[in-house]
């Protein structure tokens, strides 16, 4: 049976519809998965950029922490440094004041005759030699009885020595005395200046401890 024309018309029309359905579902699916394809990728690269933002400003925040303790350090080491200078610069007008002092050292005359004495034998058993020079300020000269300091040296050694008295250290020393062997080749200076350099230098910390306190950080006192 032919169809006419109003059922053709019908079909074509219904098969339009039905093309036209099937379109816009596709385009739809098409613009849905557009879509979720877009979100994934903003997301992603939402997260990436997220990502780079916080490792810049973490990267950041350690150079600052880092710089910081960097000049921290240096700050407490300045610190440390002009404590010490200060510490050191009190010290040495402490040792300066005492070296002024020397001199009052040689107004007991017996005492320091017994000094003198005591600064001799030290020297020549330091020395050990037999024959040497025992060199003074011309005023201490008559201070020093060489024989006597010999007869005691012989007693402590059983070693008899041959002095011999010069006055030949100048009068800008303090006092004190000098003691020369083997025509000067062996030395040792007994000055009240170089007894104090000496006790000053084994002293040092416990100067440094009552001026100043105990450091806490020092394991030793040397």
């Amino acid at each position: 049976m032919a169809l006419s024309d109003s059922d053709v018309k019908k079909q074509i029309k219904h098969m339009m519809a039905f093309i036209e359905q099937e379109a816009n579902e596709k385009v739809e699916e098409v613009d849905a998965k557009a879509e979720e394809e877009f979100n994934i990728e903003k997301g992603r690269l939402v997260a990436e950029q997220r990502l780079k933002i916080m490792d810049y400003y973490s990267r950041k925040e350690k150079q600052v922490e880092l710089q910081r303790k960097i000049q921290s350090s240096n700050m407490l080491n300045q610190a440390r440094l002009r404590v010490l200078r200060e510490g050191e610069e009190h010290i040495r007008k402490v040792l300066e004041e005492a070296r002024r002092h020397l001199g009052d050292i040689t107004r007991d005359e017996l005492r320091y005759r017994d000094l003198l004495e005591t600064l001799i034998l030290q020297s020549l058993l330091q020395m050990l030699e037999t024959e040497l020079t025992v060199c003074c300020r011309p005023k201490d000269k008559k201070l020093i009885d060489i024989d006597s300091v010999a007869q005691k040296y012989q007693a402590k050694t059983g070693q008899a020595v041959q002095l011999t008295l010069e006055a030949s250290l100048p009068d800008t020393v303090c006092g004190g005395v000098e003691l020369v062997a083997k025509r000067g080749r062996i030395r040792v200076c007994n000055t009240l200046e170089s007894r104090l350099d000496m006790i000053a230098q084994q002293l040092l910390p416990q100067i440094r401890t009552a001026l100043f306190g105990r450091n806490p950080n020092r394991k030793f006192n040397d």
